[in-house]
């Protein structure tokens, strides 16, 4: 092993143990790469050649699909029609991974992941399970549907590809013969052991329910899809940090506000709760939060607009005047939703609230108010709320049909998943679903930038001959003696350790050759080790950085490197002792 190699293992071997620590991905992989360069291991145009990845942009535009789909409010369709409202985690789990896992058998995993993840989150916070018990079992489900096929996976092809320069053609559902107990058995695994496994990082009440307590007003609008629902229907009951006072029908107030009361068009709910709780409120298809004038019933006076907060600075022109007369909407071009006094909400009517130094204002406005105001003298200090803007409901089927013709037009007519996807974001941007700035947005940077970095890495380890060092290494020290059975773990054992230290093509690529000449010198067949190779380079679960949808869900479900080492390398286990008995048994 050369200085080169030696370094190269060395800096992967830091670079893990920094991760293990909590640093971010995206951070570790650009000094991984920066550290290569220096040191001459790699040009720099290989270096960053992963930043021109068609993958990578793939990854980036589904991004922003996801975000066509979320903003439209085709998200609730999905969480309402097809997720529903299971009263427990084992059931919210499986309604949620049967469904992606056979859709991933079909389709490739990435796009699963990058569209579902918000869905999920979303679904999550709305019948109160943490998306940490959710998301990590999500991205497993689809790396296990796409066993099952030959397109299931992108791995799948590239071993099929090596495999035909042998002259073995391999057939479509060939490989579900193994993947698909293996997905069963994966499956229940998940279900049965994930919530104890898994943290339970949902926001705590140091960020959900922060000292800035509000109440606000809501409408049941005209021709609301609320109207003739229940309180528990629409999960009104279960918005974290949220308290459903009291509601106002006809005049008449109804303090006691049970689950089962079904709501009316012309009702006005009093809620009560953090602001980030308020933002999930205006989520919610038909409820229309009202400013101090009410006169606002419709609706269509949100769309487009965000929440802001902001704190009345002493010498302001507003202290001492009400809510009403500070005539916020005519000089600020804002609506006053609430208002809240050293953590507390104050009762009685919004507009009759006579303002003082350092109150604390929530708003609604259009997204350029803190270009305009945001250094205005009125206010000590003006913030946006993340996450406030209202869906465009009307666009939700267009964003919907965009999407679907985005999978068919991959999966079915074989369009590069990069043209798919970036063609898709065009009809998005086109039909009014998203903006041109909401694109940009939407793109989870750190993600793209950590994905892309691992390419180089894996370079690293494929150039410097660190990964065949280490599978050969792993192929000579299993006992051949045992027969078939040793050959078969060795092979999947090497490919599955690689497929944790590089991508799981790469290990794909690498190891297939070994377990070809494996094959040969023990006189026995290609397909079960070809099988093997497919099998073995997509059982990444023991570390965000093998596989790229494992990465995708690290920070939306806020995990720390040893939740995949907790959660994922049982189901290793699992999945290599399924596929190497089911392999030596069918085949060998």
């Amino acid at each position: 092993m050369d200085w080169q190699a030696g370094f190269t293992l060395a800096l992967v071997a830091g670079m893990v143990a920094s991760m293990v620590r909590g640093a971010a991905p995206d951070l570790v992989f650009l000094g991984g790469v920066a550290a290569l360069m220096t040191t001459g291991i790699l040009e720099p145009r290989v270096a960053l050649a992963g930043f021109s990845n068609e993958g990578v942009l793939a990854v980036a535009a589904l991004f922003v699909v996801a975000e066509g789909i979320r903003r439209t409010g085709a998200l609730d369709w999905a969480a309402r029609g097809v997720l529903g409202r299971p009263r427990s985690l084992a059931a919210a789990q499986l309604r949620m991974l049967t469904p992606v896992a056979v859709l991933s058998a079909f389709v490739n995993n990435t796009p699963i992941v990058a569209v579902a993840t918000p869905i999920v989150a979303d679904w999550g916070h709305r019948i109160g399970i943490p998306p940490s018990k959710l998301l990590l079992p999500l991205s497993y489900a689809t790396i296990l549907g796409g066993t099952c096929t030959l397109i299931g996976t992108s791995t799948n092809l590239v071993v099929d590809g090596l495999a035909m320069r042998r002259g073995l053609e391999i057939g479509f559902f060939e490989i579900a013969w193994i993947g698909v107990p293996v997905l069963a058995v994966g499956l229940l695994y998940l279900l049965l052991v994930s919530d104890a496994l898994l943290p339970d990082r949902s926001a705590g009440p140091d960020e959900r329910m922060d000292p800035r307590t509000y109440g606000v007003r809501v409408l049941v609008a005209p021709d609301s899809p609320a109207s003739g629902r229940s309180i528990e229907e629409l999960g009104l009951r279960r918005l974290p940090g949220l308290f459903l006072a009291e509601i106002d029908r006809d005049g008449r107030i109804l303090p006691a506000v049970g689950p089962e009361m079904l709501l009316r068009t012309g009702d006005r709910l009093l809620f009560v709760g953090a602001v980030e709780s308020v933002a999930d409120l205006r989520r919610v298809r038909g409820l229309v939060v009202l400013s101090e004038d009410e006169a606002e019933s419709d609706g269509r006076h949100a769309q487009g607009r965000h929440l802001f907060e902001v704190v009345i600075a002493h010498g302001s022109a507003l202290v001492g005047r009400s809510v009403r007369d500070a005539n916020v909407r005519g000089r600020f071009q804002a609506a006053v939703l609430s208002v809240h006094r050293r953590g507390e909400r104050i009762p009685g009517r919004l507009g009759d609230v006579v303002l003082a130094a350092g109150d604390t204002l929530l708003l609604q406005a259009d997204p350029s108010f803190l270009d305009r105001h945001g250094r205005d003298p009125d206010f000590a200090l003006a913030a946006a709320v993340s996450g406030s803007d209202v869906p465009r409901y009307e666009r939700a089927p267009v964003a919907a049909a965009v999407l679907v013709a985005m999978v068919v037009a991959h999966a079915v007519f074989e369009v590069p998943l990069v043209t798919a996807a970036l063609l898709a974001c065009g009809a998005l941007v086109l039909t009014g679903c998203l903006a041109g700035s909401e694109c940009l947005q939407a793109i989870d940077l750190r993600v793209v930038v950590a994905i892309a970095a691992s390419f180089a890495v894996g370079e690293a380890l494929a150039s410097t001959g660190v990964a065949a060092w280490i599978a050969e290494l792993l192929v000579d020290s299993m006992p051949r003696a045992i027969g078939p059975l040793a050959l078969v773990a060795c092979v999947y054992v090497a490919t599955a350790v690689l497929t944790e230290l590089i991508s799981n093509n790469a290990a794909a690529a690498l190891m297939f050759p070994i377990a070809a000449e494996t094959a040969a010198a023990a006189g026995l067949e290609l397909l079960p080790f070809a099988l093997l190779v497919m099998m073995a380079a997509s059982a990444s679960f023991a570390t965000p950085i093998g596989y790229q949808t494992n990465l995708m869900v690290w920070t939306p479900g806020g995990y720390r490197f040893g939740d995949y080492l907790r959660l994922g390398i049982p189901l290793q286990l699992i999945a290599a002792g399924v596929t190497i008995l089911l392999v030596t048994w069918c085949w060998l």
